[in-house]
């Protein structure tokens, strides 16, 4: 039998990464040294303090039974109190607060609550696939805002998209610090999209995985500072890239009663929550020190400054993010004739580097490749040290050459 019978996994486009990753462990089990800044997968250890805090709380059998799909009292009161502290926001742990399995998770599953059959959703493109795909799934249509060129359009785009879609727009989801690209915003971005979707009746996601991993000194804000985007706003977060725990599959969603009640409902048909303990330690990484999170960004500031250094030493100038674990880069001439998937495949082959072609974002990030910080800054040295042997070699030939399929 063939997936291709099944309606919603045939509406999904093929997983452009799988050749990047067939041929990166063909690569490896030949015995080669691949330096793997694909996928956005944090490397270092979960702080101690909240692993001691899983191990006590493992211990406990009462922990060990079903736990909640809203999520535990003590973990929604410690979101609440963070978005008192960063954001100046008062949520209430009760009705506006909601512990997901991932950031990932929420956003599918109030996708699945919120959509009916041909519901049109917009959404930015570039974007992380879940933002269109966990839609895509629920049945509705896409209208794509390209962001790809920079946020000046961002606004005049939206208006279009909304006056130009049939039925009206649903929902819209936005998400800064953006995953590929590293875009940030300020408060002030947020404050025309919030009046339009007010005035026409849209629902705004907002994704903030990436909100404490920044480095110019100026937090991102969360679009619920906002007062009037409150009734018609869910925000989502996550501790993966926070704390370095991804593997633990924790985030949450707050903002509007409206439909934080709606994934709550949704939640309580499908899954049971976070395994208690997990949740008792997310709530002592929120509740407890944050020195640590200041560790984790100054890592992630380093990686990326040695990173672009080095890119820059290879002849590749790439804009320097002021916020994320990734760096987006556009593909060097004259190499972007061959789009981000040959490139991608290129660069593991002659230069032992895995990166994700921006293709997988979306079209307009074809002319792209994102890095994810996530080797050491020796490691992202050796990267920038076979990459410049690889494009000079490329000079000498006078331009690129097809990645080996078979390699």
């Amino acid at each position: 039998m063939s997936d291709a019978e099944f309606h919603r996994i045939k509406r999904l486009p093929p997983y452009v990464f799988a050749e990047v990753n067939a041929m990166k462990a063909r690569a490896r089990a030949a015995g080669e040294d691949i330096i793997d800044l694909g996928m956005g997968n944090p490397d270092q250890p979960t702080p101690p303090h909240i692993v001691a805090k899983l191990v006590e709380a493992v211990q406990n059998p009462k922990t060990h039974r079903y736990s909640q799909s809203r999520g535990i009292p003590g973990l929604r009161k410690a979101i609440s109190a963070y978005y008192k502290r960063r954001f100046d926001v008062d949520i209430d742990p009760e009705t506006e607060a909601i512990v997901t399995i991932g950031s990932k998770e929420g956003l599918a599953n109030l996708a699945q609550a919120i959509t009916s059959p041909g519901d049109v959703i917009l959404v930015p493109n570039p974007s992380y696939p879940i933002h269109p795909f966990g839609f895509m799934l629920a049945g509705a249509a896409l209208r794509h805002i390209p962001v790809g060129d920079g946020l000046d359009g961002f606004v005049p785009a939206l208006e279009r998209a909304i006056r130009h879609s049939v039925p009206k727009p649903t929902a819209l989801i936005v998400s800064f610090p953006a995953n590929p690209t590293g875009q940030t915003v300020t408060l002030d971005f947020y404050r025309p999209i919030v009046d339009l979707c007010l005035k026409h009746g849209i629902y705004i996601l907002s994704d903030i995985a990436y909100a404490e991993i920044y480095f110019n000194g100026n937090p991102p804000p969360s679009v619920l500072q906002i007062p009037e985007a409150r009734p018609i706003t869910v925000e989502f977060n996550s501790l993966s890239k926070t704390y370095n725990m991804p593997g633990w599959r924790v985030g949450f969603g707050v903002g509007s009663k409206k439909l934080i009640g709606a994934l709550a409902k949704f939640k309580s048909y499908v899954d049971y929550g976070a395994f208690t303990p997990i949740q008792v330690a997310a709530t002592a990484a929120l509740n407890g020190p944050q020195d640590c999170v200041a560790e984790i960004r100054e890592m992630y500031r380093q990686r990326r400054d040695v990173l672009i250094e080095g890119l820059a030493q290879a002849g590749w100038k790439v804009p320097s993010p002021n916020a994320s674990m990734f760096v987006w880069a556009e593909i060097p001439e004259p190499f972007r004739e061959l789009g981000s998937l040959e490139f991608a495949k290129l660069l593991l082959q002659e230069a032992q580097v895995a990166v994700s072609p921006g293709i997988g974002f979306g079209e307009y990030g074809d002319g792209h490749v994102r890095f994810g910080l996530v080797e050491n800054t020796q490691r992202i040295r050796q990267a920038c040290r076979n990459i410049r042997l690889f494009l000079e070699r490329a000079r000498r030939q006078n331009g690129p050459v097809k990645a080996d399929r078979t390699s």
